[in-house]
């Protein structure tokens, strides 16, 4: 293994391109600990027919070294049904791997880390659901994909951040029950006539985020562009110029060029949208989700090496959960 992870001219030169994209992220003097790893896991990729998947919060060295196709929660999602691959191998947090076992029963799907968790998924469980339906009977659930597979079961249909809106009044109904997260809930509250019924549930790192930080990115930078992923506190949203799904995000970023720019979001995407937009100054905040970390490139090696570890969803709740979430790809 030693040896096969060496920096050697040979992964030098497999590697050469793939540097060239991201030099601006990563130092030059940390691509030759990446640049084996990356060479090893794009090579054990085609013989193993595996796919890998990767979340916009991924390092950049995951984001654009090994992945094949990166993206939002949906994308992702969307991702999933798609391939013909044996094996994917999922970039993300425990509740996304799910996601794309319940899309694919017959194909293995691997996690990298199985303690790559979520701090919205844990805050509510099927039983809670099942409770709730009970409080509100005849109220459909619109539960966002960061859940989990249980909590799935128990829904009318998924969302994600950017197509929640339209989602809730897919319904055609007065009121819904919108779980698990309050701010994002709060926020399609705002831009509906639907009734949202919430949940108390919060991501640890958007929450962190506070106005008073954004009113100093103003004071220090006054022509800055300030956007937001909806999943941040109400006094937040209201700072910004730009509130949107981490797709969202990009899209304002590649339709209005502004000089400079900060993202209100996990640290890892401003990295990763950097290296597609090098005219536009980003400045980074860094709050970082400690789950979307535990994947790194030894782990994503040891899973294709190993095929651990597969993520199982057991099949009656695979069923249920299987509409809610392909409502929401159809609506989508």
């Amino acid at each position: 293994m030693t040896e096969a992870l060496a920096y050697t001219p040979e992964v030098a030169a497999a590697t050469r391109d793939i540097y060239e994209r991201v030099r601006d992220v990563i130092p030059e003097i940390e691509w030759p600990v990446h640049a084996p790893y990356v060479a090893l896991i794009n090579e054990l990729k085609v013989e193993r027919n595996a796919i890998l998947l990767a979340h916009n919060y991924q390092t950049p060295e995951i984001y654009h070294g090994v992945a094949d196709y990166s993206g939002d929660s949906l994308g992702l999602a969307a991702k999933a049904t798609e391939t013909d691959a044996d094996v994917i191998i999922l970039c993300g947090v425990h509740f996304m791997a799910e996601t794309a076992k319940i899309l694919n029963p017959d194909k293995k799907v691997l996690i990298p880390d199985p303690l790559a968790g979520c701090s919205l998924a844990s805050s509510i469980t099927g039983a809670d659901v099942r409770l709730l339906k009970e409080r509100y009977p005849g109220v459909p659930v619109v539960s966002y994909v960061n859940t989990s597979a249980d909590v799935k079961a128990e829904t009318d249909i998924c969302c994600t951040s950017g197509n929640a809106v339209q989602v809730v009044e897919s319904l055609g109904t007065d009121r819904v029950i919108f779980l698990p997260d309050k701010y994002l809930g709060r926020y399609v509250a705002q831009q509906t006539d639907v009734e949202v019924i919430l949940w108390e549930g919060t991501c640890e790192v958007h929450e962190r985020f506070t106005a008073a930080e954004l009113r100093d990115y103003r004071k220090a930078t006054p022509d800055i562009k300030i956007i937001a992923h909806p999943e941040c506190p109400p006094d937040v949203l209201e700072e910004a110029d730009f509130v949107g799904s981490t797709s969202g995000m990009i899209s304002y970023v590649d339709k209005q060029r502004p000089e400079r720019v900060v993202m209100i979001t996990e640290c890892s995407m401003s990295d990763n949208v950097a290296v597609e937009f090098p005219d536009v100054d980003f400045i980074r905040p860094c709050n970082l989700c400690p789950h979307m970390k535990r994947i790194t490139l030894p782990k994503i090696l040891h899973s294709l090496q190993t095929l651990e570890y597969e993520v199982l969803v057991d099949p009656v709740i695979a069923n249920r959960a299987y509409g809610a979430v392909k409502r929401m790809l159809e609506i989508s």
